[in-house]
C-alpha cells in the first residue's frame, strides 16, 4: 500500500497554445513539459504512486515519448474523459489504497520541493491542502450593463496545484455529478461538505498555457 498517490492530469488539447501538438508534449529547453512534471514528482516523492491521465488519442504518442526519456515504468496511465472533472474522476477511481491523493496539472512543471513539503504537512493536519499565492493585479467585477466595481485583492488568492486530499475524502467527493461550479478539485471536495485549507504556494509554479509561458519557464530554468 502506497501512502501517497499523485494524479497528473494531461488529457487536454491546449487550444490557447495554438499548436498542433498538445501543450503537455511541447518542449521546455528540449524536454517535454509532462516529462519534466513527472520527473519532479518522482524526485520529490520517490515512493508515491503516479497516475498520468491522457486522452485516448495521445496514448501512443506518450508511450513513445516516455520510452525515449526512460520514464515508461514510473507511472500508470488512465484514460481521461470529455471534461477535466471526468478525467480526474476516472483517475481517482483507478487509484489503489493510499492515505493521501494529490491532483496536479501536467503543465505545471516548476513547483518546488519546499511547496510539496508544506502541502504534505498541511494535508496531514487538515485533510486538505490547496497551494495558493497572493494576487498582484487589480480586479473588477463587470456587470451585465457594463458597469463595474473594484474587488479588494487582499481577499483573493490564485490557486495552484498539486492539490492534496485525504484519499477517502477525495474518492467520496468524486461520486457526485458534475456542476458548473466545479473549477478545480478543491471545489468538488468543498461541494461535498469538506473544509478547504489553503497553504502557501510558489510564485514560480506557473501553468504553461500560452507560448509566452514557455518563454518564461525557460528563463526560470536557466
Amino acid at each position: 500500500m502506497s501512502s501517497l498517490s499523485v494524479i497528473i492530469v494531461a488529457a487536454g488539447g491546449g487550444l490557447r497554445m495554438n499548436s498542433a501538438v498538445p501543450k503537455q508534449f511541447l518542449p521546455i529547453l528540449g524536454v517535454p513539459i509532462l516529462v519534466r512534471s513527472i520527473r519532479s514528482i518522482q524526485s520529490m516523492l520517490p515512493l508515491a504512486e503516479i497516475t498520468v491521465v491522457l486522452s485516448a488519442n495521445d496514448v501512443d504518442r506518450w508511450n513513445g515519448i516516455s520510452k525515449e526519456y526512460g520514464i515508461e515504468s514510473t507511472h500508470n496511465i488512465c484514460i481521461g474523459g470529455a471534461t477535466r472533472f471526468e478525467s480526474v474522476r476516472n483517475a481517482v477511481s483507478s487509484v489503489g489504497e493510499c492515505d493521501y491523493i494529490a491532483v496536479h496539472d501536467g503543465v505545471r512543471p516548476l513547483f518546488s520541493k519546499e511547496m510539496i513539503e508544506r502541502s504534505l504537512q498541511c494535508v496531514k493536519l487538515n485533510g486538505t491542502a490547496i497551494p495558493a499565492i497572493d494576487v498582484i493585479d487589480s480586479f473588477r467585477v463587470v456587470n451585465k450593463d457594463g458597469s463595474s466595481h473594484i474587488i479588494d485583492r487582499s481577499t483573493l488568492k490564485a490557486i495552484q496545484t498539486p492539490q492534496w486530499f485525504d484519499a477517502t475524502v477525495l474518492k467520496s467527493s468524486y461520486e457526485v455529478n458534475y456542476e458548473d461550479s466545479f473549477t478545480d478539485d478543491a471545489s468538488v471536495v468543498e461541494h461535498s461538505g469538506h473544509k478547504i485549507t489553503i497553504c502557501q504556494g510558489d510564485i514560480r509554479n506557473i501553468k504553461i498555457t500560452t507560448p509566452m509561458d514557455i518563454a518564461i519557464a525557460e528563463e526560470l530554468l536557466v
